[in-house]
């Protein structure tokens, strides 16, 4: 198992994020410093609309951002070329994939495409790292399945494949048990959780499965209203910062149980 270390992989600098219309920009968020440890499996936590994805999106340089900076091992993603940031950030979206007849094969071998040659030509490492990325994820059995016959749960072992065939240090994830049963979505988390272990990368994901997060994260990030919370589960539970987190008409956080509890009703 790879040792974590104390190196920060990714960190923000007075970060506003959010959406330029002409010549007006639109705040999601503004003044985030954030920093995270390499080798952490990290949850974004947050209300629906409270900017999670719009946050991993200027985190992964695909949306620039309004004010601040993002820097990846040290330096500005705004200053890193495409090419260069596809060796070190993959990202796993929610959209459904466009129509095709891709197998899960040539859909993970998408992964190695920073790195092959203009024709497209799989080396034999590339091909290394396609069959360790289906060993690891258990989904070496459906390389020959069209990637539309798979189920929500196997489609989503599959795109993580994908991220790992592509080698890189970080991996953002953008709620990928959206649409996963209770089981497939434990499954996910604990996937998830072993990758960052076992080979060192970061993994940072946003998800509304806040429970399962507060248990399995090693570090939780919680956008509220108010201000950003990051640290690990006691350290955040130290400031209170799950009070902030949802209204408490319906549920409430209990400290004992560190978990979000059903608010019965006199």
């Amino acid at each position: 198992m790879s040792k974590k270390t104390n190196h920060n992989t990714l960190k923000t600098k007075d970060l506003s994020i959010g959406y330029s219309k002409k010549d007006t920009n639109h705040i999601v968020y503004n003044n985030i410093n954030l920093k995270v440890s390499k080798g952490s499996f990290v949850a974004l936590l947050g209300k629906n609309g409270i900017g999670k994805s719009t946050l991993l999106r200027t985190l992964s340089g695909v949306q620039k951002p309004l004010n601040g900076s993002v820097f990846f091992n040290d330096k500005d993603v705004s200053s890193t070329s495409n090419s260069e940031l596809a060796t070190q950030i993959s990202m796993v979206l929610t959209e459904r994939l466009p129509e095709s007849q891709l197998t899960v094969f040539e859909l993970v071998a998408l992964g190695r495409q920073p790195y092959t040659n203009w024709v497209d030509k799989l080396s034999n490492d590339d091909m290394q790292k396609i069959s360790w990325a289906l060993e690891i994820t258990e989904t070496k059995s459906l390389q020959s399945k069209r990637f539309y016959e798979l189920s929500d749960g196997q489609l989503q072992r599959v795109l993580i494949a994908r991220a790992l065939a592509q080698d890189t240090d970080l991996i953002l994830l953008d709620e990928p048990t959206a649409h996963l049963d209770m089981h497939h979505t434990i499954k996910i988390f604990t996937l998830l959780k072993s990758l960052a272990e076992k080979t060192n990368k970061t993994i940072l994901i946003s998800s509304h499965e806040v429970n399962l997060s507060i248990q399995l994260a090693d570090q939780l990030i919680l956008m509220t209203d108010d201000k950003i919370y990051a640290g690990s589960t006691k350290e955040l539970v130290s400031l209170n910062a799950f009070d902030q987190l949802f209204s408490k008409d319906l549920i409430n956080f209990n400290i004992d149980l560190e978990q979000f509890v059903f608010q019965k009703k006199n």
